[in-house]
């Protein structure tokens, strides 16, 4: 069994902007010298994401538009009283969908569906410089 992990950094806009980095991770995985296994995708930190979606224009207004109906930004948070800040539906938005996801890949190839791309979401109220780290497992 063989690890290599390498570390990737993003520009996100606010509010649960997302881009998508599949490209990028597919590079690092046809790269690698690991040919069968497993991809952990990872982004450190309370309030971003990393998640799968087909990455075009609707979704990306509507997976924002469906986080703010879960987690809305016109009510009070606890964790605004704790910490004076404006972040907590941030901290909610990236808790209720996490902070990775894992891809299996054979002969250097992610498995992805046709029209699935990976994507990391940045719930700040800011927009963030955001560190992913892709870790591969596997022979």
């Amino acid at each position: 069994m063989e690890v290599e992990t390498v570390e990737i950094n993003v520009h996100v806009g606010a509010d649960s902007k997302m881009e998508k980095i599949t490209e990028e991770i597919a590079s690092i995985v046809r790269d690698s010298s690991i040919d069968e296994g497993s991809v952990n995708i990872f982004v450190p930190g309370a309030t971003g994401s990393i998640s799968t979606v087909e990455y075009e224009p609707g979704l990306r207004e509507d997976v924002p538009e469906a986080l703010e109906r879960l987690a809305p930004e016109d009510i009070p948070y606890k964790h605004h009283q704790t910490w004076n800040d404006d972040n907590g539906r941030s901290h909610v938005r990236a808790t209720i969908m996490g902070p990775g996801t894992m891809v299996p890949f054979v002969n250097g190839n992610m498995k992805l569906g046709q029209w699935q791309d990976i994507v990391i979401l940045n719930h700040d109220t800011r927009a963030r410089n955001r560190k992913i780290i892709v870790q591969l497992i596997g022979e």
